[in-house]
């Protein structure tokens, strides 16, 4: 590492003002920063500050990411093999190999494409390569269904990084979460390329009678999930990479929470309304509220009516919901920032999340928009939670005077 350092040291002035790659500026300040800790300080009064830098704080969301994405890859094989009819017969190092060839193309294409567009960014207006996308770059693939095509991930990538965060000043200036946007993207403009079956395990023939539809579908379809609850919570079903098993997930979000980097009350709140309205719409199905006056489900509602029936705590387990819930309600950019807000803007994304699952049976996901759909109003709800304590505040003085 003293050799690397001396490196570096003796290379830095060809890059600082004056010198020969002046203009690489900023390019060669990323990968200083990225392999050392800077030893810059603060010239002008008086800071306080911690060892944890941005650039860390975004590698231990990289380290939390690492259980589902680990398991993710496992899934993307096991869940091929299975399609053929052959998951019985394949080794563990069959499934691992299938899913590493798969999976990794589509993280490389990711990092590959938003970073440079990131690079290109920073040294088109002279500032410092934010960190921001070490976590993009990682969550997109993870929200992706394995057999998304290499140029969608490229073009919804940078679709992201340029219209979800780049035009609005780079890292920590964004309005939406970057891979959500990547998602949607893809999902709107290519329907095809992130719905169905066949894009959730990557075989072109299935053995008879399989299928591989996830559970929302099957659930909207037929009343039923299709999968026992221990796989859901396990990962053992069909769905986007990195959104399948819960136990990955909440070792991540433990990760998350004991560092101090995301919000329990985002995260607890997003649960909370999740549950709510999960026994809200228990409750409506049960009472009649999809039925005419014959007894006889409304037309067009059938696949609402079956998602309504869906118990609340599969709601909880399948789908996107845990995914998004720790690690995309609490990204600190996009979320609440107020500790009233936090409660307020969690509890509405488990809810319109559930809302959004069962009256919209073309899209029985809801995670995303709902998520998409608060980031909006993150900011408003912050702004009333401020007045409100301006207001009481003013109050008392009053009172006293």
């Amino acid at each position: 590492m003293k050799a690397l350092r001396k490196f570096l040291d003796n290379a830095k002035p060809k890059f600082q003002e004056g010198g020969k790659f002046a203009k690489f500026r900023s390019t060669f300040g990323a990968f200083e920063t990225f392999l050392f800790t800077p030893n810059e300080t603060n010239k002008g009064g008086v800071h306080v500050r911690d060892a944890v830098d941005l650039k860390r704080t975004m590698i231990v969301v990289v380290m939390a990411l690492m259980p589902a994405f680990l398991f993710g890859i496992w899934n993307t094989g096991f869940q091929h093999f299975r399609a053929l009819g052959q998951e019985a017969t394949a080794t563990f190092g069959d499934i691992v190999c299938y899913g590493l060839a798969t999976v990794l193309p589509i993280v490389v294409v990711s990092y590959v494409v938003g970073l440079a567009i990131e690079f290109a960014s920073a040294q088109m207006r002279g500032h410092e390569v934010n960190e921001g996308f070490l976590v993009s770059g990682l969550i997109i693939p993870l929200v992706m269904p394995a057999d998304v095509p290499l140029w969608a991930v490229a073009v919804a990538t940078a679709f992201a990084v340029i219209f979800g965060k780049e035009v609005f000043g780079g890292t920590g200036m964004n309005i939406w979460n970057p891979a959500l946007i990547a998602r949607a993207f893809l999902f709107f403009a290519y329907p095809t390329k992130m719905s169905g079956e066949s894009v959730w395990y990557g075989a072109e023939q299935t053995v008879d009678g399989f299928s591989g539809a996830t559970a929302l579908a099957s659930a909207g379809a037929t009343g039923a999930t299709g999968v026992s609850v221990e796989d859901a919570i396990f990962g053992f079903i069909p769905g986007s990479i990195g959104e399948t098993s819960v136990i990955a997930i909440a070792l991540g979000g433990l990760l998350l929470l004991i560092t101090g980097i995301a919000s329990w009350k985002t995260m607890f709140s997003v649960f909370a309304g999740g549950i709510v309205m999960g026994l809200t719409f228990n409750a409506l199905a049960e009472s009649g509220s999809f039925l005419d006056e014959n007894g006889v489900v409304l037309k067009g509602y059938e696949a609402a009516r079956n998602l309504a029936l869906l118990p609340w705590y599969e709601h909880l387990v399948i789908g996107g919901f845990c995914f998004g819930a720790v690690f995309m309600a609490t990204d600190p950019v996009t979320s609440s920032r107020t500790e009233t807000g936090k409660f307020i803007y969690g509890f509405l994304i488990g809810a319109m999340a559930i809302i959004i699952r069962v009256l919209n049976p073309g899209y029985p996901e809801g995670m995303m928009l709902a998520i998409l759909l608060m980031n909006t109003f993150a900011p408003l709800i912050d702004y009333c939670i401020v007045q409100r304590n301006i207001s009481k505040r003013a109050k008392r003085v009053k009172i006293k005077a």
